[in-house]
C-alpha cells in the first residue's frame, strides 16, 4: 500500500510539473523565435534603407559632372585633343607630339573637381572620370586608387552602353590599390552628357565597403549571427566572414530557398541548424540575409528551461520526501496491525492494537481487538470442553476396570500356571501383562524408540504363541537411534494393521522388517511386510485419507487404534509436515513410512 501511495504521489507531482515545464519552455522558445524574426527583419530593413540612402547619395554625386561646366569643358577638350591625335595618326604616318601644357591643364581641371567630389560624402572611396577615348582622370591624394583601372573601365563601359544618362550600380569587386592592399568596393557608374545630350565621358564612384560593414557588424552583434548581401545575379556584395566577397553564390541552397522579398526558414549546414532571415531592397534589389545559429536563438530559452527543470526537480524531490513521510505515517498503523496478526497466527492472543485516532484505521483496530478477544474466549471455551470431555472418558475407562486390579489378577493367574508347570500359559500371561501395562499407562507420556520396539516385539511374540512361528520380525536400527524420544503406541498399530490386513493364508509365514534412517529433513522409520499388498486405487484412497482428503479410516478388525489414528497423533504432536505415508504393490507387500522431526 505504501508503494502504491508513493506511485500515485509520484504521478500526481511529476506529470503536471513536467507538462507545465514543457509547455512553458515551448511557448517561450516559440515567442523568442517570433520576436527574433520580427526584430531582425526590422533591423535588416532599416539597414537596407540606410544602404539605399547611401547609394542614392552616390548616384547624386555621380550626377555632379552634369552640372559642372568646368568638368564638361575639360572633357570636351580632352575628347577634342585625342580625337585630333587619332585623326592625325590615321591620315599621316608621323606621330604628332603631345601637347603637355594642354594635357596638364585638362588633368588639373578635372582632378581638382574630383578632389572636391571626394570630400562631399564620407565613404566615397574614389572617383574616376573618363573621356570618350578611355583616358581616365582621378585623384591619388586620398590613396586607394585601383591598379587595374583600365580593366575595370572596360567592365563599367560595357555596363552603361545600353543605358541613357541614368546611373548604374555595379556589384562589389575585389581589387589591389596603389598602396598594395586588397580592397573591396561597389561602384555607381553614369555617362557624362553635354547640353545636346551627347555623351562626352563617364564617371565611376567607388563606395568603400566599410560603409556596409559598419551596418552589418552592428546587426551581427545584436543577432549573434552572420550576414551576407547579394545582388539580383547572386553576386556577393558583402559577407561577414569576408570569405565569399565578390563571388557568385546563386547555386547556394540557402539562396535558392530565400524566395520572395522577405521571409525566414531553418537550414542545417555543417551539423549546425540555423535560422535564416532575409529581406530585399526595393531600390537596388539587393537581398540581405542573416543566419542565426539555433543555439544562439534558444540560448535564453535554454537558461529558462534549465532553471525551470532544476526548480521542478527540487520541487519533486521535496514533494516526494513529504509524500514518503505521509505514506509511511498513513500505512504505519496497518503495518503494526499486520505484525499483530502474525503474532496471532503463531498463537499469541495477548496482543492489542493501540487506537490513536477515530479514522478508518482506528475503527479497524477496534474491530481487530474485539475479534482477538472473542477468538481467545472461544479457544478457552473449546479447551475447557475438550479437557472435561477427556477427563470424563478417562474416568469412564477407569471405572470399567481398575488397572492395578487387572495387573494383580494376571499375576495371580501366571503364578498359578507356573505352579501347575504350564510355562507357555505363564509366558503368555506375562507378555499380555506387559502389553496392557504399556497401553493403559499415560498416553501423553514420552518414550524412546527402544521402548516402542520392545512393545512391538512383545506384540509379535504374543501372536506367535497363537500362530506358532508364523511371524518373523527383523529390526535394523542404528545405535544412535535407540534413545530417540517419541510419542507412545505408533509402531505396534502399524504391525497389527500389516498382520490383520496383509496376512496371506496361503503362505506359511510372514516377514516384517523395520529400519531407521536419518535424513536432512527428519527421521524416517520404515515397516515393511511381504503380505498381500493392495491395488493402486486402494493405495490412493488410503494415502488420500492419511492426507486428510477422505473420511475413510483403516482400523484394526478388533477395533484398536488405526493407521489414521497414528497419523493424526503424529501430526498433532509434531506438525502437519510429519506423519504416515504408504507404498504398496499387489501380492508384493506393503511399506509404511513414518516421518518424525530430527
Amino acid at each position: 500500500m505504501e508503494g502504491k501511495l508513493f506511485i500515485v504521489f509520484l504521478l500526481l507531482i511529476t506529470l503536471p510539473l513536467s507538462f507545465i515545464g514543457y509547455i512553458s519552455y515551448s511557448n517561450y522558445s516559440r515567442s523568442i523565435e517570433e520576436k527574433t524574426i520580427v526584430y531582425s527583419t526590422k533591423m535588416l530593413e532599416n539597414m537596407m534603407i540606410r544602404v539605399d540612402d547611401y547609394i542614392e547619395d552616390m548616384i547624386r554625386i555621380s550626377s555632379i559632372p552634369a552640372y559642372q561646366n568646368d568638368i564638361k569643358q575639360n572633357l570636351i577638350l580632352s575628347n577634342s585633343y585625342y580625337e585630333k591625335r587619332q585623326q592625325t595618326s590615321i591620315d599621316n604616318s608621323n606621330q604628332v607630339p603631345d601637347d603637355f601644357d594642354l594635357l596638364l591643364l585638362i588633368q588639373r581641371g578635372i582632378e581638382g573637381n574630383i578632389s572636391f567630389i571626394n570630400t562631399i560624402k564620407r565613404g566615397a572611396n574614389s572617383v574616376y572620370i573618363f573621356d570618350q577615348f578611355d583616358n581616365g582622370y582621378y585623384s591619388t591624394a586620398g590613396g586607394g586608387i585601383r591598379l587595374n583601372v583600365k580593366e575595370s573601365y572596360e567592365k563599367w563601359r560595357e555596363l552603361i552602353n545600353t543605358s541613357g544618362g541614368e546611373a548604374r550600380l555595379f556589384s562589389t569587386q575585389k581589387y589591389t590599390s596603389n598602396l598594395q592592399s586588397i580592397k573591396y568596393a561597389f561602384t555607381v557608374v553614369r555617362k557624362v552628357i553635354d547640353k545636346s545630350l551627347k555623351p562626352i565621358g563617364m564617371i565611376a564612384v567607388d563606395a568603400n565597403i566599410s560603409v556596409i560593414e559598419d551596418q552589418m557588424s552592428e546587426l551581427d552583434k545584436v543577432t549573434n549571427g552572420k550576414s551576407v548581401i547579394i545582388d539580383e545575379l547572386g553576386n556577393v556584395v558583402y559577407d561577414s566572414d569576408k570569405q565569399r566577397m565578390a563571388t557568385n553564390i546563386m547555386n547556394d541552397p540557402t539562396v535558392a530557398q530565400a524566395k520572395g522579398t522577405k521571409g525566414s526558414f531553418y537550414f542545417e549546414r555543417d551539423g549546425v541548424n540555423r535560422l535564416y532571415i532575409y529581406t530585399t531592397s526595393p531600390n537596388t534589389k539587393w537581398k540581405v540575409m542573416t543566419a542565426i545559429p539555433d543555439s544562439e536563438l534558444t540560448k535564453d530559452a535554454v537558461v529558462i528551461r534549465n532553471v525551470t527543470w532544476i526548480a521542478t526537480i527540487i520541487t519533486i524531490i521535496v514533494a516526494l520526501f513529504i509524500s514518503v513521510v505521509f505514506s509511511f505515517a498513513l500505512t504505519n498503523p496497518l503495518r503494526k496491525m499486520m505484525r499483530l496478526m502474525k503474532n496471532v497466527q503463531e498463537g499469541d492472543f495477548n496482543v492489542q492494537f493501540q487506537v490513536k485516532y477515530r479514522d478508518e484505521v482506528g475503527q479497524l483496530g477496534n474491530q481487530f481487538n474485539r475479534m482477538i478477544v472473542r477468538i481467545d474466549h472461544l479457544i478457552q471455551d473449546i479447551y475447557l470442553m475438550e479437557t472435561k470431555k477427556k477427563e470424563a472418558e478417562l474416568h469412564a475407562l477407569q471405572s470399567q476396570i481398575n488397572p492395578h486390579f487387572m495387573y494383580n489378577t494376571l499375576e495371580s493367574i501366571r503364578m498359578a500356571a507356573e505352579l501347575n508347570d504350564d510355562q507357555i500359559a505363564a509366558d503368555m500371561i506375562a507378555i499380555l501383562g506387559k502389553l496392557l501395562r504399556y497401553s493403559i499407562s499415560d498416553l501423553h507420556e514420552e518414550v524412546t524408540l527402544e521402548n516402542e520396539v520392545l512393545h512391538m516385539r512383545n506384540y509379535v511374540e504374543m501372536l506367535n504363541y497363537r500362530y506358532p512361528n508364523r511371524f518373523h520380525l527383523e529390526i535394523s536400527i542404528t545405535d544412535d537411534m535407540w534413545k530417540y524420544p517419541m510419542i507412545k503406541l505408533v509402531l505396534q498399530p502399524i504391525v497389527e494393521n500389516a498382520i490383520y490386513h496383509g496376512m496371506d493364508d496361503n503362505k506359511a509365514s510372514m516377514r516384517i522388517d523395520m529400519s531407521s534412517e536419518r535424513t536432512p529433513h527428519g527421521v524416517l522409520l520404515r515397516i515393511k511386510d511381504d503380505g498381500l499388498g493392495m491395488d493402486e486405487d486402494t493405495l490412493d484412497r488410503l494415502n488420500g485419507s492419511l492426507a486428510g482428503s477422505e473420511e475413510a479410516i483403516v482400523k484394526r478388525k478388533s477395533g484398536g487404534i488405526g493407521l489414521k489414528n497414528v497419523n493424526e497423533r503424529i501430526k498433532l504432536s509434531y506438525g502437519n509436515a510429519y506423519g504416515l505415508k504408504v507404498a504398496s504393490e499387489r501380492d508384493k507387500g506393503t511399506e509404511v513410512i513414518l516421518q518424525f522431526p530430527l
